[in-house]
Parts: structure tokens; C-alpha cells; sequence
């Protein structure tokens, strides 16, 4: 199992109605591609101090490095990557993506 982390480092104009969208909206394509589950969408709540340009962040789970993959090229997916890009600081510069693979 590989768990697709993504950290948000969100514009201060970011708005906040677009992004619940994106979320909703990935959270249905997960559900939909074969292999991908375990959807989860927040912010970030720092307990340590140590992320506060991050506030925002999903992870999901993807069965392999192929789901993963599929997920990575399908077209609703780059198209909501590229409205989460334009609400993040710098662009896609504000994203940071972590794949950890862990047994599932």
C-alpha cells in the first residue's frame, strides 16, 4: 500500500469555497479509480510548530505503484491539480507531495 500524502501551502487569497470543491471532488475521484481508497482532507493542526506554511493537506491510499500511477495521469485529477495549484503560494511550488509505502 502507498499512502499519497499532499501538503498545501495556500495563498492568503486562496479561497477557501474552492478548495472544499476540490476536496469533494477528489474525494469522488478516489472513490471511482480502481486500487485508490481512504480519502482524508483537513487542515493542518501544527501540534509540534513545525509546518504553519502548510495549512492544508489529503492524503489518500493507493493499492500500488500502478494505482498510484493511474491516479498521477487521469485527466480529472491533473485538472483539479491544476486549481489547487492556482490556490496555492507559489504555485505548484506550494505543493509537496510524500509517498510512503507501508504494508496495508
Amino acid at each position: 500500500m502507498i499512502r499519497h500524502c499532499v501538503f498545501l501551502s495556500l495563498s492568503p487569497k486562496a479561497d477557501t469555497a474552492e478548495l472544499d470543491k476540490i476536496m469533494l471532488d477528489l474525494e469522488d475521484l478516489v472513490r471511482r479509480l480502481d486500487g485508490c481508497s481512504g480519502f482524508r482532507a483537513g487542515p493542518n493542526r501544527d501540534y509540534e510548530g513545525k509546518t504553519p506554511d502548510y495549512p492544508y493537506g489529503f492524503t489518500l491510499d493507493a493499492e500500488n505503484a500502478k494505482a498510484l500511477a493511474a491516479y498521477a495521469v487521469d485527466p480529472e485529477h491533473q485538472a483539479l491539480g491544476g486549481r489547487l495549484v492556482a490556490l496555492c503560494e507559489g504555485g505548484a511550488d506550494g505543493i509537496i507531495v510524500y509517498d510512503i509505502e507501508a504494508p496495508a
